[in-house]
Parts: structure tokens; C-alpha cells; sequence
């Protein structure tokens, strides 16, 4: 019996069953779209049984990757990931963009803010979480990517070389993101080139040479040694359920945990801003997390930074996609002066995140300042909302929003200065990677290290 309980199949079981109380509802419930916190289902009962769908395909999506790392180059399974993980944030700002697209100025404003929360969710929380994460465990269990270094906080995780093509379309993204904000609006133009990045992007990679395999443990392994038919679809049923759960869950579980904030008197809009895109991204930080406890940290860092990528590449690009379909032309998402502040905030934070990796490794004391930037800013901006009147909470906030750009700004230029070393390293092994791939040359090869 104790066998059975350690076969693979049987965790991949009650994985299963812990995201069936959500397959019931939603069927139960009618449908995508039909399950509403405070209509037809407590919000209580949405964030549990949401939550724990969440979790289930979590951790499903997890392994469809590690699966997929035989047969494809593993830069594209933890892009595919990724893109997977990220969803619902999709979904929740298309939604906004598509009521905009109607007439909605208010729900404009609201994909920015959304967006923007999301992104500067994903790395005050999760790359300086996760960072933190990864040196406490190598405190209790051997991690290769952890190094000890003498001084105060001064332990390291150190990145694979390699990703250095996903830290140079971001830093490329980020430059580009400065600008957005002059245009007013988020446009066709905006669209071309942020797209048009992601899209090189996974053309580079797609082209590069299948790793060499991992050793891997548990369910990954177990279905990698599946002949390459079942194989590719465990993989391929794995991303679709795993997707599929995600993305109809984290809707319901968002609008439940807004809805239970505004009961204790959180405002709407920053519960919009702020706990709807942690919601809709805790499935990434799940399997991030999994993947540290596994000490593929290394792994871990690669899908936080590609769901970054592609969030701040195709996720800014599809809403004015969304908008002018919704609108009937094409045209511009418009915003206010709030957010484009919001807009230079989350790409100066970028910036600075980005000048932190560019020497391919992070330390505890470097995480907590990512940390300790993310959360004062927002503790401050919430503390304003609450204490002051609308108008003048909105001219409190945009001050508070500009200094820390401006903070962020000089630490990442900074950063960049003391580490040129390092960064021209770093694009010039993105000329070499992207080469390599265009030509066909697997001597340097995304995903390997030299």
C-alpha cells in the first residue's frame, strides 16, 4: 500500500482531486463567465474552492514543463509556462480593455492600473521573494545556485548565464516602456513593437537546440520515460487542463478576494490595482516555489523573469488590440496622468530589477531592497487613499509615484554604471545566442551554460 501511495500517478490523482471542487462549481455554475462572487456563490466559497483549483493546476503545469524539457529547448517550455501561468491576468485586462473599447474612460484607467500592478507585483514580491526563499532553503538543504558569501546578507543566487537573452529583451522592452506614456495612450505603434519583441524573442529560442536532459524526479521523470507519442500527450493534456482550470478560476477568485477586501473597507480601485493581480498571479509564483523546493532554482528565476517578459511585451500590446476590436477601429487606449505615472513607476522599477540581474546573480540584501521599495510605496499610496479626499489623494499619490521613479531611476542607472563589465557581457552574449540561432550554429546554445 505505502508503495502505491508513493507512485507517481498517485500524486498526479490527488492533484487532480484537489482541483475537482472547482470543476464542480463551474459546471454546476453554468459556465466561464456565470460564476459571481456575491451574486450566485459566497465570496468566501469562491476563494477557497477558486484557490484550491489554483493550486492543483499549479502544480499540474509544473510538471507538464519539466515533462516537455526532453523534447523541446527548455527556454520554450518555461516560456510556454509562463504564458500559461499569466493567463487570467490576460483575461482580467482584456476584459477592462474591451469595456473601454465600449465607452468606458474608468475601465481604461483600469487595465493600466491592472497591468501595472501585476508587473510591479511580479517583481517586488516575486523575484525578491523568491530570491529570499531560495537562500533560506539552501540553509537547510544543498542548492547549487545558492552561494555563501561573508557578510551581512550578502548570500547570494546566482543565474545561469544563459538567460542572459530573456534579461535583454526585457531591458529592451523596459527602455521602450518610458515612452509609451508620451503617446497618451497605448496605440497600433505601441502594439508593432512590443509584439514584434516577444515574437523575436521565441523565434530565438525556438530555434535553439533541445538541452540536454535534466535528471528529474518524481512525475516529470515518470512521464519522460514514456515513449515520445504518450509523452507528448501527457505534456500537451497537462498545459490544456492545467491552463484551462487556471483560467477560469482565478476570475472568481480575484472578484471574491475584492469583494471580501471592500467589506473591511479597502478601496475598489486599489483592490483592483493590487489584490486582483496577486491573485492572477499566484499560479506563477506557486510554480516558482516548487520549482526553488526541487533546487531548480535556476529554472525558477528563468520562468519569473519570462513572465515578465511577456507581460511587459504582449500583455501592453494585446489591449490595444482588445481596445479597437471592441471599438469598432483602430485606436488608441487612453489614460490619465495617474497612470501614466503608474506606467513610469512600474518600468523604472524594471529597470532597476534588471541592473540587479545584469551581474547574473542576487543577493539577500539586493532582494530585500526590491522588497522593501515595492512595499513601502505601496503601503504609502494606500495610506494616502485612506487618509485624504479623492483629489487630493490622487495629487498625494502621483508625488509619491514620481519619487520613487526618480529612486528607482538612479539606483538602476547606478547599478548599471558600477556593472558595465558585466552588462556588456551580457549583450554581447545575446549578439552571440541570437547568431547562433538565426544561422543554425548550436556553438552557443540557449539554455547551456559555457
Amino acid at each position: 500500500m505505502a508503495s502505491r501511495l508513493r507512485h507517481p500517478l498517485f500524486a498526479v490523482a490527488a492533484t487532480l482531486a484537489v482541483t475537482l471542487p472547482w470543476v464542480g462549481t463551474f459546471v454546476s455554475y453554468g459556465g466561464y463567465g456565470t460564476v459571481h462572487p456575491g451574486d450566485n456563490i459566497a465570496p468566501a466559497l469562491a476563494v477557497l474552492v477558486g484557490g484550491l483549483g489554483i493550486l492543483g493546476a499549479s502544480f499540474l503545469l509544473a510538471w507538464a514543463a519539466e515533462t516537455a524539457e526532453k523534447d523541446v529547448p527548455r527556454a520554450f517550455a518555461i516560456a510556454v509556462l509562463a504564458v500559461l501561468a499569466v493567463a487570467p491576468e490576460y483575461a482580467v485586462d482584456a476584459l477592462y480593455a474591451w469595456q473601454a473599447g465600449a465607452g468606458s474612460d474608468q475601465a481604461a484607467n483600469l487595465a493600466v492600473a491592472n497591468m501595472t500592478g501585476a508587473n510591479r507585483i511580479l517583481i517586488g514580491l516575486g523575484w525578491s521573494g523568491i530570491a529570499l526563499f531560495s537562500i533560506y532553503r539552501a540553509m537547510r538543504a544543498s542548492d547549487p545556485a545558492v552561494e555563501d558569501r561573508s557578510g551581512t546578507l550578502a548570500n547570494v543566487v546566482t543565474l545561469d548565464r544563459d538567460i542572459s537573452l530573456e534579461i535583454t529583451f526585457l531591458l529592451a522592452a523596459t527602455a521602450f516602456a518610458f515612452f509609451v506614456p508620451f503617446n497618451g495612450g497605448i496605440g497600433p505603434f505601441d502594439t508593432l513593437v512590443l509584439v514584434g519583441m516577444y515574437l523575436l524573442y521565441l523565434l530565438v529560442i525556438v530555434r535553439g537546440d533541445v538541452d540536454e536532459a535534466e535528471e528529474h524526479v518524481g512525475v516529470p521523470a515518470y512521464f519522460q520515460q514514456l515513449s515520445r507519442a504518450r509523452r507528448a500527450a501527457a505534456v500537451l493534456v497537462g498545459f490544456a487542463f492545467s491552463g484551462a482550470i487556471i483560467f477560469t478560476a482565478v476570475h472568481p477568485f480575484a472578484e471574491g478576494l475584492e469583494q471580501l477586501g471592500i467589506q473591511y473597507g479597502v478601496p475598489e480601485f486599489f483592490m483592483i490595482q493590487w489584490l486582483a493581480p496577486l491573485a492572477s498571479e499566484s499560479p506563477e509564483l506557486i510554480v516558482v516555489a516548487y520549482l526553488v523546493n526541487k533546487a531548480r532554482t535556476t529554472a525558477g528565476f528563468n520562468a519569473l523573469i519570462s513572465s515578465k517578459l511577456n507581460q511587459w511585451t504582449l500583455l501592453i500590446g494585446t489591449l490595444a488590440v482588445v481596445y479597437s476590436v471592441s471599438a469598432g477601429a483602430v485606436g488608441t487606449l487612453p489614460f490619465d496622468s495617474k497612470q501614466a505615472a503608474e506606467i513610469w513607476i512600474t518600468a523604472a522599477q524594471s529597470l532597476f530589477a534588471i541592473a540587479v540581474l545584469s551581474n547574473f546573480e542576487i543577493s539577500a540584501r539586493e532582494a530585500l531592497s526590491i522588497l522593501g521599495l515595492f512595499a513601502t510605496q505601496v503601503l504609502v499610496e494606500f495610506y494616502v487613499i485612506q487618509r485624504y479626499a479623492e483629489t487630493t489623494a490622487t495629487e498625494l499619490s502621483m508625488l509619491v509615484l514620481y519619487a520613487y521613479t526618480v529612486v528607482y531611476l538612479v539606483l538602476g542607472v547606478a547599478l548599471f554604471v558600477h556593472r558595465r563589465d558585466s552588462v556588456a557581457g551580457l549583450l554581447g552574449r545575446t549578439v552571440s545566442t541570437t547568431r547562433a540561432a538565426m544561422n543554425g550554429d548550436d556553438t552557443v546554445r540557449p539554455g547551456h551554460s559555457d
